[in-house]
């Protein structure tokens, strides 16, 4: 059985992560590297991470896949947030641009997902990566498939 189904068995999308959020439980991942899920709405979803140490690569700068991985999971939420009980969600396809590269000088970082639409067997989604000061790290858009459990 996944988290969310633990945390909002029988609830659909968006209260299913409300759900999940006000649990405080979180999945690998985000305990993995360090991010926290900290803001959910309809066709919405905010992660915040800290870069640091865990996510260095050997060049000396953060590794593209922890940007990657926050901004996936933004799309993915956002998603989420919008389907029935009864959906699921699976992520068909991730383009991640990076326009600065991310340091522990970096500062705290805000992934913000949201959909651009969504059908019966669908999704399209978009999010940014940014710090504090808004400046753009990355951005990501993403394909993603909808299907009954």
């Amino acid at each position: 059985m996944s988290l969310v189904d633990e945390t909002g068995a029988g609830l659909d999308g968006l209260a299913q992560l409300r759900a999940l959020m006000s649990s405080g439980r979180k999945p690998g991942i985000m305990v993995s590297l360090d991010f926290d899920f900290v803001e959910v709405d309809a066709g919405l979803a905010v992660f915040t991470g800290m870069p640091g140490d865990h996510a260095y690569n050997p060049i000396g700068t953060v590794h593209g896949g922890y940007a990657a991985t926050l901004l996936d999971s933004a799309c993915g939420c956002a998603v989420h947030s919008r389907l029935t009980a009864t959906q699921a969600y699976t992520t068909l396809e991730l383009k991640i641009a990076y326009h600065k590269a991310v340091t522990r000088d970096s500062g705290l970082l805000r992934a913000e997902g949201r959909v651009i639409s969504i059908g019966r067997r669908a999704a399209f989604a978009e999010a940014t990566l940014t710090d504090a000061t808004g400046r753009l790290y990355a951005s990501a858009t993403s394909t993603l498939l909808v299907f009954e459990r």
